[in-house]
């Protein structure tokens, strides 16, 4: 059985296979799955090669979709808070969060032009799979980031059926990375992007918990990047096609330990810290949007609940609990970008996957270097 930690369910080397140095303890899966009950699901788009034909291709785009309570416990409300570090982009549902510190529906990730679509197909799926569950109204989160310089973004290729299978398709455990679901088509610092995750084990005098990222990573430049503090990125300048940095990036943090909603935004603005730890600079362009949910305290949301029903931790303990969000979206991006292989997308354009070779040289210099007396 190969370790989880190292490689994905399809094979694919994530960053600690590298030897990168990460700090603080990953869970089973170090994936966002981590955190019990929550499940991922993907649809992944991949058809047709050459010149730009609108509504025919080439489409590199998909679908990612996440279940806070398991697809079993769609309709369930969890606490969650929100932040955007840099607003060039969308989550839809974002002012309910804001207002009522809470969603009950799973999250859906998909590109730019596909989100409005992708909210109201998560609306029929609950109607179709839930609605004896539902309130009078939903407020779905869509999130999105744009995948233009690969897929026939303007074709609007993602339909209802897409949405439906990645959220039917939704399970625990590993889960794959790089290009798939929705960021089939992204680009990270001008290698190829996409899909990543991680997670940590958090000790809290007694209590342990877990803390669980997944980002849709579409962000940066070349020269800027940095892995484990190396100016890895200007190593590898040369060559750089100079994209232009209008991408962006969504980060999900995950939490089974009780916190309330004023907690959890917390836990959303640390989700920009571990994106920066890589490098970025939240450009004007770049949609940076952050969600943070704790699966915690389902009896709150029973009917007839009351005050009992409701447990916290204290603000003065959450500083372990920021520190594993910003540990684990660090890695999620790191482990988006060395899952990954070069695409061929429309027009010819290519995205060159990172380089594993040389990273692995320069971390092991670095732990050797660490090492001495």
């Amino acid at each position: 059985m190969t370790d989880p930690h190292l490689t994905t369910p399809t094979g694919k080397r994530r960053a600690r296979a590298l030897g990168i140095p990460f700090q603080g303890r990953p869970g089973r899966w170090n994936a966002i799955t981590d955190v019990p009950g929550v499940a991922v699901g993907y649809r992944t788009l991949i058809a047709g090669d050459g010149p730009l034909v609108v509504g025919k291709g080439p489409v590199r785009t998909g679908v990612t979709a996440i279940h806070p309570r398991g697809r079993d416990g769609a309709g369930i409300p969890v606490f969650a808070g929100v932040h955007s570090l840099n607003g060039a982009g969308e989550m839809t549902g974002f002012v309910w969060i804001e207002e009522a510190g809470r969603t009950e529906l799973p999250i859906v990730v998909t590109n730019t032009h596909s989100v409005g679509l992708a909210r109201d197909a998560l609306a029929k799926w609950m109607v179709a799979n839930f609605g004896a569950r539902m309130e009078r109204w939903v407020l779905p989160v869509a999130a999105e980031t744009y995948d233009g310089h690969l897929n026939d973004i303007n074709g609007f290729h993602v339909g209802d059926a897409d949405v439906f299978a990645a959220l039917d398709d939704a399970r625990g455990g590993a889960i794959d990375e790089g290009s798939v679901g929705g960021g089939t088509g992204m680009i990270c610092y001008e290698f190829k992007g996409g899909s990543g995750t991680a997670s940590r084990v958090v000790e809290l005098g007694g209590t342990s918990g877990h803390v669980g990222a997944f980002v849709q990573a579409n962000f940066g430049r070349r020269e800027q990047l940095a892995i484990a503090g190396l100016p890895v990125g200007r190593w590898l300048a040369a060559g750089a096609p100079g994209l232009p940095d209008h991408g962006s990036v969504i980060a999900v943090v995950a939490t089974d330990l009780p916190l309330l909603p004023h907690q959890l935004k917390r836990l959303a603005r640390r989700a920009g810290l571990g994106i920066g730890r890589s490098g970025s600079i939240a450009a004007h362009g770049s949609g940076d949007i952050f969600i943070a949910f704790s699966t915690a305290n389902s009896g709150y949301f029973a009917d007839g609940a009351d005050a009992r029903a409701l447990s916290a931790l204290p603000d003065g303990a959450l500083n372990p609990v920021f520190e594993s969000v910003i540990q684990a979206v660090d890695e999620a991006v790191l482990n988006a970008l060395v899952a990954n292989t070069t695409m061929v997308g429309r027009d010819g354009h290519v995205v060159e996957a990172l380089p594993h070779a040389p990273v692995e040289r320069w971390c092991g210099a670095l732990r050797r270097a660490d090492a001495a007396p």
